[in-house]
């Protein structure tokens, strides 16, 4: 299985990239991995999260199951998320895409249209926190299914 994040916009400040690039290179490590930028923000309405959305689809690859993540989308806990991956691997083997979209949002058809959405918190994020987070947890997901320490 091989697992992408793409997500909109970069970390202008780079407060977060350092972390961000340390949990990418431990997921490398493992498996085939790569965190995808397919876009700056386009604005924060409705028009832009169409347009980001364009942009998202154009970096998804067609063997991907698209999970995207959103508020609104089910939580699940670290063993769960590492379960659902699992599950994904062996139905068919189908790549995993995980897609985080601009600071205003996903477009409602893009969500639509993915496998399923996940929350890592009701709490609104900043996008580029939120990446952070489901770095570390796409780590600890590897790290529990390879049977590693890293879970505890």
């Amino acid at each position: 299985m091989r697992l992408r994040v793409v997500a909109i916009g970069k970390d202008r400040k780079g407060l977060l990239a350092p972390a961000a690039a340390d949990y990418a290179a431990r997921i490398a490590r493992r498996l085939p991995f790569e965190v995808v930028i397919a876009g700056e923000p386009q604005g924060e309405d409705a028009t832009a999260r169409r347009a980001e959305a364009s942009l998202l689809r154009r970096a998804l690859r067609p063997r991907e199951a698209v999970v995207v993540l959103d508020e609104r989308g089910e939580e699940l806990t670290s063993r769960e998320l590492a379960a659902r991956m699992a599950t994904a691997e062996r139905s068919g083997g189908r790549d995993l895409a995980f897609v985080l979209g601009g600071p205003s949002g996903l477009d409602p058809a893009l969500r639509a249209e993915a496998a399923w959405a996940l929350a890592l918190s009701r709490f609104t994020l900043p996008h580029q926190l939120a990446r952070l987070v489901l770095l570390e947890q796409l780590y600890r997901a590897v790290s529990l299914l390879r049977g590693e320490p890293y879970h505890k």
